[in-house]
Formats: structure tokens, sequence, C-alpha cells
């Protein structure tokens, strides 16, 4: 799949609040100029609960045309009804995608047993490769490693996960248990440098957005073995990762890219601009890092 830093894209808007596609081609060059090692659409970062399914088509089509072959492409097929997940699969297999994010389902949350029952149905239904994503705070479901490693052997074409659990001791259990080929990708900047230390093959980043080419090597350096190289780039930039969770993922994230000029800072509701205090929070860090 990848290794390194994937992006987890932010899904641009106009004024009026329709997709800017214009922006999202921006971006998605910005992120391969700075040396992102994919891309991953149409997440939690990028919106995907607000997007429509004529938009959804659309963005996905144009990042995997801009992108062209020269990153991997990661579609966000993920919801809590199985019916649109298989349909948006469906959708990344035509328009070619090089694989598919899928998050536990939310509200109608499961068990484990039948999170191990979804991922089966769903693998068997499609070609592409899979992404399974886990992060609690949002689903109020959290995989066990146990259960991952059961998805992982039962499932050919699943092929890793996404952790955005933050417990060290279910991350420390996940690393130390995981089938061999099994690919674990961080979920949660702050936690990179030490999720790799453990194994980890790399993060799928929000802070990606803004300071790729950072991220790109705090990874580079971590995947080579080099501690000290990657905690220079942990110790300069985690506050100004943490402060791209001081309101919820991707409001101020959002914002940080508009104060470069690759977005406009609108979101769709229920999600609303960044607060003017935290905005100056986070325009203050940019600014120290020399961003603006």
């Amino acid at each position: 799949m990848f290794r390194g830093l994937g992006t987890a894209l932010i899904t641009p808007f106009t004024d009026e609040g329709e997709v800017d596609y214009e922006a999202l081609r921006k971006l998605i060059h910005y992120q391969i100029e700075h040396g992102t090692d994919s891309l991953i659409v149409l997440g939690t970062t990028g919106e995907a609960p607000s997007i429509l399914e004529p938009e959804r088509a659309k963005i996905v089509e144009i990042a995997i045309r801009e992108a062209n072959h020269r990153i991997p492409v990661i579609i966000g097929t993920g919801s809590n009804c199985l019916d649109s997940v298989l349909k948006y699969n469906r959708m990344a297999e035509e328009m070619n995608a090089d694989g598919v994010l899928i998050v536990t389902p939310y509200y109608n949350k499961g068990t484990q047993e039948s999170i191990f029952q979804y991922y089966r149905h769903i693998a068997e239904r499609t070609r592409l490769p899979i992404i399974v994503y886990n992060v609690p705070t949002r689903t109020g479901f959290n995989l066990l490693p146990d259960t991952m490693f059961r998805i992982f052997k039962a499932c050919s074409n699943i092929v890793g996960i996404k952790e955005a659990n933050a417990d060290f001791g279910q991350l420390t259990k996940l690393m130390a248990g995981r089938p061999e080929g099994m690919l674990v990708f961080s979920g949660n900047d702050d936690i990179t440098l030490p999720f790799m230390a453990l194994g980890a093959e790399g993060v799928i980043s929000v802070v990606g957005n803004i300071i790729p080419a950072e991220m790109k090597t705090l990874t580079t350096h971590m995947l080579a073995g080099d501690l000290d190289g990657a905690r220079n780039i942990h110790d300069r930039y985690l506050e100004l990762i943490n402060a791209m969770f001081v309101e919820v993922n991707p409001i101020p994230v959002k914002f940080a890219a508009s104060r470069l000029n690759l977005c406009r800072n609108v979101l769709r509701l229920p999600l609303i601009p960044l607060s003017e205090k935290n905005a100056q929070v986070v325009a203050s860090l940019m600014q120290a890092q020399g961003l603006l």
C-alpha cells in the first residue's frame, strides 16, 4: 500500500458551500510536490459525511486523475450503512482507486464478533485493498487487536489498520501480536514517532495537509532508524500538531490551510469555522514556524 506519510486530505469548499474542485486540484498537487507518500480522500478530515454522492464521484475522479499513478489514492468508503459501503467501494473500483479506508460502524456499532463478520462480508465483495480504521472517540467502538488479527487472517485483501486509539497498552499488544505482513498506520499525528518506534509503517495524517514535507521527513527518519532526526521534527512541531485538535477536526486544519492560501476557510454544518480565540493560537504557532 504505502509506507511513511499518508495525508488525510481536506475537502475544499467555495464561499457558497459548494465543493471547490479547482482548490482540490491545488491541494493534491501541493501534497505530491511536497513528498506525500499517499493521499487518503473522503475520510473524516475530508468531511465525508457531508459530501453528496455526485460530489463524491467527482472528487474521487479528480483525485485519481490528478495523482496520475504518482502516489496511491485511497478512498474513504466507511459508513454505518453496509449497502453504502459496498456502493462506495464499487465506485472506487470503477475509478481505479488504489485502495479503500473503512471505518468501523458508528452509532449501530456492533460487537467484536459482528464487526469481524462485517469486514469479512465487505472484503468478499471488492477486489480493492482495504485498510480498517479504528477510531473509538468518534465511533464509540474499540476494535481490539485480537479481532483485527482475525480479520486480517480471514480476508486476503484486508492489508492493515489505521489505529487511532491512543491507549499505548493496546498499541503495544497490536504491534507485538500482528501477523506477518499486516500494515499498521498511526491515526494520531502526535504519537507518530512512538508508534513507528514500535514498528508501525507510517501515519495517516491531519497536519500533513499543511506541513507535508516535515511529516514526510519525520516518517523517513523513523523508517531509517534515525530516532534523533525524527525527534527533532516531532519536538519542533508538536505544539502545531496538537493545535490541529484544539477544536473538532477538520476545523483547525482547514483554517490553517486557508492561511496558506490552499483553500477557503469554509466547512459544512454541523462544523463551523475555528473560533477567533483558537484561530489566533493556530496562526501564532504557524507564524512561529515560518509558515506565514
